[in-house]
């Protein structure tokens, strides 16, 4: 396949096996949507991260059970998450590493924004030739030197209430202040608790806490503590310590 472009694919790939990526949290999150897409069409699921089973995983079970080619489409059905190249570096990187039968990989060239996008954006697609770029870079080598790290909470409520919005304002929020990894390192992060503040955040190495953090809060988070030192009142959660049990002398 190698030096083979995007190509128009007119039907079913012969011995083929459609798998729908969820790219980010929220189609784990969201996996009901996901699978409503698959099933009419009898493809199955698989997930970049935070989700079950993995690309990997997904691919190796196909794999195992003699198909002939994969067609990998990337879906994102939330504001944010990782690019379309990195569904090609992780298909990449299964496909060098696997030993014995490989099936053709073929993903599509775009990710499909909802489900109903689907059938269109598998229409083209492009083949894993294995030169795809690897999964190490010397700029990922070193732990970034940033400040805080904001862990935001994309466990089943917080998502449900909008975690995913609150991320897209922070990010946004940071870029207009010029802040990048290196200044404020966000995550996101499975159910954090407690779950009836949701949205939920959490600031770290300050061990602050905050919750109903809808996008409107963002901004004097983003000004008043993490540019200007300190927390904010309004949103903030008491945090209960519990204190280590003393040790008796030998």
């Amino acid at each position: 396949m190698s030096g083979e472009g995007a190509r128009a694919l007119d039907g079913p790939v012969a011995g083929g096996v459609t798998v729908l990526v969820g790219m980010s949290v929220t189609e784990a999150d969201r996996r009901a949507e996901l699978l409503a897409a698959a099933v009419p069409s009898g493809a199955t699921t698989a997930f970049l991260q935070q989700g079950e089973p993995s690309l990997s995983a997904e691919l190796t079970r196909l794999a195992d059970a003699g198909a002939q080619a994969v067609v990998l489409i990337g879906v994102r059905l939330g504001a944010s998450g990782p690019g379309h190249s990195w569904l090609r570096r992780i298909a990449a990187y299964w496909w060098r590493e696997r030993t014995g039968h490989r099936p053709a990989l073929l993903v599509a060239t775009r990710l499909a924004e909802s489900a109903d996008a689907v059938a269109e954006v598998a229409t083209t697609v492009k083949p894993i030739t294995g030169e795809e770029p690897g999964l190490t870079s010397p700029a990922w080598e070193e732990v970034t030197t940033h400040r805080h790290q904001v862990m935001v909470c994309r466990g089943p409520r917080c998502t449900a209430k909008g975690a995913d919005d609150t991320q897209v304002a922070l990010i946004r929020r940071l870029t207009e202040h010029g802040l990048g990894d290196d200044d404020v390192l966000v995550t996101q992060t499975g159910c954090q608790f407690p779950c009836n503040q949701a949205p939920v955040i959490s600031v770290q190495p300050d061990d602050v806490w905050y919750g109903h953090v809808d996008p409107a809060t963002i901004g004097a988070i983003v000004a008043d503590h993490l540019i200007g030192g300190r927390p904010i009142t309004t949103h903030r959660l008491p945090r209960h310590r519990k204190e280590p049990a003393n040790r008796s002398e030998d």
